[in-house]
């Protein structure tokens, strides 16, 4: 074995430890329940549509009679459009004491969703803004939950641990084995263990009045990672802190291909590339232990780095599938959790992509996305034709 497969391999060992820290600072966390609190303010929930996901009408059914005794759900479409509009006019026919739609007003900024989220906000009701994705399913106790956290006048927001469900074909299962075994895992272990925030934009809640000291969802408009922003914002504007709730969201995938799965995060390694800068983007291979182990075996082919990499694969495996024990009923199949290795392989393209690029496209958008994830739309040369921003590809 060469020096090199030696060092490799020695790291795909760490990183199979972070990733245990990781499960251990997951199940820690879902195994706190905070105090139930007494205080029950109006709660407007902002859910902005796109198109038709993965079971929407589904997603949207279990919004509809949360443990909670005053709160709307706003359903919100770019226009009337939308392959969404229909349903969510029925669904607002049905129950109009629960749901409004929201056709958007205007258009603030380069984030489609941000600029959804404008109009919402200025519609809601009610002083706790609840922003949910429409490919997200809830307990009854979500709302409660949020409200719980929000009693304390040191958190400014609050989110959540995700876990995905409903895989039919590859690419969803490579997305749900992600959400187990990477994002949630991710996310929780970075607040306990090394005291930073992660928001996912999937679920995330705060006060209207700190929402307008932020200067409002109108601060984030020009941001491909408004979810990462606001949280950095509440610690930084606000003197608060993120809190991450212990009940995780179903975050729901049926039929994405492997190429949407590595299209979607490739655009999420470039805005992680933007805010965390390329140094501590490039280092985050040590949670890629599949990936080191496999170049530990490239650059010196033996028997021995061979075992390393199969009790890597093996050992990656299991940890990914023991989060998903945690955070979604009966986790996967084993038959499942044998392709976390070549889930871990195709994510590393797009963890590549995030290094060498600075291009999106996102709802039809094509965007460059600048340092702090901020967005700014392509550079063209005299012809029209999109050219490359210096020094970038």
């Amino acid at each position: 074995m060469t020096l090199a497969s030696t060092i490799l391999l020695a790291a795909a060992a760490a990183g199979l430890v972070a990733a245990g820290l990781q499960y251990l600072a997951l199940r820690r966390h879902l195994r706190v329940r905070p105090p139930r609190a007494g205080a029950r303010p109006g709660v407007s929930v902002l859910k902005p549509l796109c198109g038709l996901d993965d079971d929407l009408e589904a997603n949207l059914a279990t919004f509809t009679d949360l443990d909670y005794p005053l709160y709307e759900v706003l359903l919100g479409v770019r226009s009337t459009s939308d392959p969404a509009w229909p349903l969510a006019c029925a669904a607002a026919a049905r129950r109009p004491d629960r749901f409004r739609v929201v056709v958007q007003r205007g258009e603030p900024g380069l984030n489609p969703k941000v600029n959804q989220l404008v109009s919402l906000a200025r519609e809601a009701r009610h002083d706790l803004l609840v922003v949910s994705d429409s490919n997200v399913r809830v307990h009854r106790g979500y709302v409660a939950g949020i409200a719980d956290l929000l009693e304390d006048e040191e958190v400014g927001l609050v989110t959540h641990p995700i876990a995905g469900v409903g895989e039919r074909r590859l690419g969803s299962l490579f997305d749900n084995l992600h959400l187990a075994g990477g994002i949630s895992p991710g996310m929780v272990g970075a607040k306990r263990l090394a005291g930073r925030d992660i928001v996912v934009g999937k679920s995330m809640a705060l006060r209207r009045r700190d929402l307008e000291a932020l200067g409002g969802f109108e601060a984030v408009k020009d941001v491909l990672a408004e979810d990462w922003a606001m949280g950095v914002m509440v610690g930084r504007t606000l003197g608060r802190r993120v809190a991450i709730a212990a009940e995780p969201v179903e975050n729901v995938s049926r039929d994405r291909s492997v190429r949407e799965f590595l299209s979607r995060y490739s655009r999420w390694a470039v805005l992680q590339c933007r805010a965390v800068g390329p140094v501590v983007h490039a280092g985050q291979i040590l949670l890629n232990p599949v990936l080191l182990a496999l170049a530990g075996v490239a650059a010196g082919p033996c028997l021995a780095a061979l075992l390393s990499f199969a009790a890597t694969c093996v050992a990656k495996a299991g940890i990914d599938g023991a989060s998903a024990r945690l955070l979604r009923p009966g986790g996967f199949r084993r038959r499942q959790l044998l392709l976390v290795p070549a889930k871990d392989l195709v994510f590393a393209l797009a963890w590549l992509h995030g290094l060498l690029s600075n291009r999106v496209s996102w709802r039809g958008n094509r965007l460059r996305v600048l340092a702090g994830t901020r967005l700014a739309l392509p550079q063209t040369d005299a012809s029209g034709e999109e050219t490359l921003a210096p020094g970038r590809v």
